[in-house]
């Protein structure tokens, strides 16, 4: 099951569950879609992988599955 993390490791932005915007690998490093298309141009710096869209998780299935409340935060590249 996907952890849903709650923000963008590159800027913070928070990202909820319940919304369209946020971009994972396959290791689920996330990022908000401007980080991934300016920042990071389509490749993880974590993995070298690509990225697709994170499904929602709505409703029910999020009160019973809540999505992660830890924040992975290391910043825009050097």
């Amino acid at each position: 099951m996907l952890e849903m993390r709650p923000s963008c490791e590159t800027c913070d932005t928070d990202l909820p569950a319940d919304e369209t915007g946020a971009m994972i690998c396959s290791f689920e490093c996330t990022f908000c879609k401007a980080c991934v298309r300016d920042v990071h141009k389509g490749e993880c710096p974590n993995c070298g992988g690509g990225f697709s869209p994170r499904p929602r998780r709505k409703g029910e299935a999020l009160e019973k599955y809540p999505a992660s409340t830890e924040r992975v935060f290391k910043g825009k590249p050097e």
